[in-house]
């Protein structure tokens, strides 16, 4: 059994959970914004909980759902929801995106996802790994329309993709109404070249604000952006 990753106010165990805790998820758990005061939160495959989790240390929200298709993914989500200081406010449903807008009224103000990658069928002999990892599971566009029907109108829309996927990711979401608001690339250290795309939607259409956060100055050397980012979550920052 692997080791449960210990996050300054929550703890997540991750054994039975294709995807492990990634600098992904922490990233757009911390970046995402919450001016706008959000009382309820949705995250789109929720994996190990960890996005909803770092959303309730990070606001007052009434009411943080989440949705995880994958069953042991799902119970995993479950049991670390329950085990935290904000277990009254954490949901998780075990179901795909397309049942869950079946039976769902619900407008968020806030939607977060970490969605599955690769559009490319790779695979790594763990199915249920490849398909954490597949966007064949969830392709962009379901999950754009899905969001676009989920948000409420003054809501917010955060995700992070490949950065090759950006442009395709902002096309598709404007044929739902969805326009970008902010933006922020990622790469791992000064020389690489940009990873990343995280970037947040709304109805309304605005300039868009947009920015680059490096990782780390060299090896293990963190940059003081990423450091004031995280610093509210990891134990060692």
């Amino acid at each position: 059994m692997s080791k449960p990753f210990k996050f300054k106010q929550f703890t997540i165990y991750q054994d039975r959970c294709a995807m492990k805790i990634g600098t992904d998820g922490v990233l757009l758990g911390a970046w995402t914004n919450i001016f706008h005061s959000p009382e309820s939160i949705l995250d789109i495959g929720a994996g190990t909980g960890v996005i909803g989790l770092m959303m309730a240390q990070r606001c007052s929200a009434g009411s943080i759902d989440a949705i995880e298709i994958d069953e042991d993914a799902f119970e995993q989500c479950v049991e670390n929801f329950e085990a935290s200081p904000w277990a009254d406010r954490l949901f998780c449903y075990h179901a795909s995106l397309d049942e869950f807008l079946d039976e769902v009224d619900d407008k968020y103000d806030l939607i977060i996802s970490n969605p599955p990658f690769y559009s490319e069928e790779v695979s790594s002999g763990d199915s249920v790994r490849d398909q954490a990892r597949q966007n064949s599971s969830l392709p962009f566009g379901l999950l754009l329309k899905g969001v676009s029907e989920l948000l409420a109108e003054s809501g917010i829309f955060a995700l992070v993709t490949p950065f090759k996927e950006e442009k395709k990711v902002q096309e598709e979401a404007l044929k739902f109404g969805l326009c970008p608001m902010r933006l922020m690339h990622v790469k791992g250290h000064p020389s690489s070249e940009v990873k990343r795309s995280f970037m947040e939607f709304q109805f309304k259409k605005t300039d868009v604000l947009r920015s680059e956060l490096t990782i780390e100055k060299s090896r293990h050397q963190y940059t003081e952006e990423y450091i004031e980012l995280t610093r509210d979550f990891y134990l060692k920052m």
